[in-house]
């Protein structure tokens, strides 16, 4: 093998490729180095778009307890609830005022990404901008009353009117109902203004409203199972799904119910939301290392044993989704022919009552 300089050309390479490893080591090394640096004595807010009490306030509570530990610089993780339209003023405060360092995320209605899309809300956000740091559960939305009204099943809603709590416009309450209305001829009549999950539940027990819909099933499964399995329990009307929960065989879902091809489309993008039930997001803009950080931190803690033992005790469903697929997922959504945007929007407008003040 013909030498240069004492050397043969494979072994400067090799030295090089050696150099190159260890420099890159180095620098992930350094990256690392400063995101714990940067973390450690902070603490980290975690905003809630809802009032205390509800799923969303739950879920929160629960990641805020566990996520610190796998963050670089294990930070101090603290609630706080900011409950308003339907959790609209909390994603316009994480988009637009929140501190753009990796000190603030949250979470909101998971009607959120879709509300600039087709709903009428006051916002000031671009979904696909926010930093997606991913969504704790895939879940089932239903729409559902006490079990003492006259409604017991999704026919008894297209003849029997009913009264149905909500949020705010964008919010799952509010849309689901007006899609409940508009597409299937459901007598419901909505009353909104309710700060969060906790407080329409409180409405159905004392008898301001017959029921809710957008009510994730696991949020009644953790908060008030005996809806589920005892003596009153709440009549499911409808499923917002794409296909029938094996726990709820015999509801029908609202694609199924579905009059033809156009009004399928139009449920699928209103309820593929349901896929980011749970969403953590930050506001955009934050630096690379630390956006990974987050999403690393967050995925960890959905396998994290504590966690999971805390979860499966407060009944609340883990089926995790990572930032980057609710990135993928997002971009697909708007994709959308525009004509079906159209129609979604129609579907879920309106007006609805405003629940008096107290």
């Amino acid at each position: 093998m013909m030498m240069i300089g004492g050397r043969s050309p494979m072994r400067r390479m090799s030295r090089a490729l050696f150099t190159f490893g260890l420099v890159a080591i180095c620098a992930g090394a350094a990256r690392a180095d400063a995101v714990s640096d940067f973390y450690k004595g902070k603490t980290v807010t975690v905003i809630v778009g809802y009032s205390a009490g509800g799923g969303y306030d739950l879920y929160a509570r629960a990641l805020a307890r566990h996520m610190g530990r796998h963050i670089p610089g294990q930070p101090t993780l603290v609630v706080n609830n900011m409950p308003g339209a339907g959790s609209v003023a909390a994603a316009n405060y994480i988009y637009g005022v929140a501190a753009k360092d990796g000190t603030v995320f949250g979470t909101f209605s998971r009607g959120i990404p879709m509300e600039p899309l087709i709903g009428t809300a006051n916002t000031r956000y671009e979904a696909d901008k926010f930093t997606w740091i991913g969504s704790i559960s895939n879940e089932l939305s239903i729409c559902a009353v006490a079990g003492k009204s006259p409604v017991k099943t999704f026919d008894d809603a297209l003849s029997k009117p009913f009264t149905v709590a909500g949020e705010a416009s964008g919010s799952d309450p509010d849309t689901y109902a007006k899609l409940f209305r508009n597409l299937f001829g459901a007598k419901l009549k909505l009353v909104t203004g309710y700060p969060g999950g906790n407080d329409m539940t409180l409405a159905i027990e004392r008898g301001e409203v017959d029921g809710r819909c957008g009510w994730s099933w696991g949020s009644i499964k953790a908060t008030r199972p005996e809806w589920i399995s005892g003596e009153n329990k709440i009549n499911v009307l409808l499923q917002l799904a794409l296909e029938r929960s094996p726990e709820l065989p015999d509801v029908p879902t609202a694609y199924e119910k579905a009059a033809d091809q156009r009004q399928r489309d139009v449920v699928k993008l209103i309820v593929s939301r349901q896929i980011v039930a749970r969403p953590f997001a930050a506001p955009p803009g934050i630096a690379e290392d630390r956006k990974q950080a987050l999403r690393n931190a967050f995925d960890a803690t959905m396998k994290d044993a504590e966690f999971l033992k805390e979860a499966k005790a407060m009944a609340l469903e883990v089926d995790p989704v990572g930032g980057a697929e609710v990135d993928k997922l997002i971009a697909e959504l708007y994709a959308a022919p525009k004509d079906v945007i159209e129609q979604a929007r129609v579907a879920i407008s309106g007006e609805a009552a405003t629940r008096p003040s107290k």
